[in-house]
């Protein structure tokens, strides 16, 4: 029995008949439930098959745009292998082999260093938090820890790095980003569409980073909100659960409107 609304139903009917479909997808609490451990995420298995599925079909490209480092995307995630990658929220690109990886230049490396300083520092007198090195930033966990220890730790983070020149943050879910390198799942996104083709793009996320992909929606596009919190999406789903039963929607209508096509 599927639970997605009519109006969410229809909006995939009409997304799933455009001549070059991006199907761009965020990973964590999305495709796959936030777990304590990130190293423990896994797609749901029905939004897996989904996914892929759709990565198999004609003038449609899949995409995942993570808050994850490309390495620890590929490890949790088994994206299929034509499948496009943008990790570390815009600032790691993946467009096939060859794709260049990210470097730093030296005032790069050395104010990333001094951000992990700071960061480490905080971390060893806020029990239950946690820092993930990524190749342009330094990620605070504060998931496993008491709220208001977290919410210190953050307040102390942010309190220490907002106004460092070059140092750019975000708030995730339970979770403080900091980067040496601009960039936005929006920039992601825009980059997927003209690297695409796409004449459509369909994307879903959870957390507030996947508010700058959702804001660069066009007419005609499809956006998702996974979860209750504040949107600018059109749609929105309870849970990960959900977005099994969209893919499987899309991956669906995707091929009858191929299959008409064809005709």
């Amino acid at each position: 029995m599927l639970s997605l609304s009519p109006e969410l139903l229809d909006a995939v009917r009409r997304v799933a008949g455009t001549g070059q479909l991006l199907v761009a997808m965020d990973f964590d609490g999305t495709m796959a439930p936030l777990v304590d451990h990130a190293a423990d995420s896994r797609a749901l298995p029905r939004s897996a098959a989904a996914f892929a599925g759709l990565a198999g079909l004609p003038r449609t490209t899949t995409a995942l745009i993570s808050g994850r480092a490309l390495d620890s995307l590929r490890a949790v995630a088994f994206p299929p292998e034509n499948t496009l990658l943008i990790g570390s929220h815009g600032a790691e690109v993946w467009l096939g082999p060859g794709s260049s990886p990210l470097t730093l230049d030296d005032a790069q490396r050395q104010l990333l260093a001094d951000v992990r300083q700071v960061l480490q520092e905080i971390v060893e007198q806020a029990p239950g938090t946690l820092l993930e090195d990524k190749p342009a930033g330094v990620v605070l966990h504060t998931r496993l820890a008491a709220d208001d220890v977290a919410e210190d730790a953050v307040a102390a983070a942010r309190a220490a790095l907002q106004d460092r020149p070059g140092v750019f943050l975000k708030d995730g879910n339970r979770v403080l980003e900091s980067s040496v390198v601009h960039a936005s799942k929006g920039e992601g996104i825009a980059f997927l569409r003209q690297a695409a083709g796409a004449t459509a793009v369909v994307f879903a996320g959870d957390d507030t980073t996947d508010e700058d992909a959702l804001g660069r929606l066009l007419p005609g596009d499809l956006g998702v909100k996974v979860g209750l919190d504040f949107t600018q999406a059109e749609f929105r789903v309870e849970s990960p659960v959900h977005i099994c039963e969209f893919l499987e929607a899309l991956l669906r209508e995707r091929k009858k409107a191929l299959d008409l096509g064809s005709h």
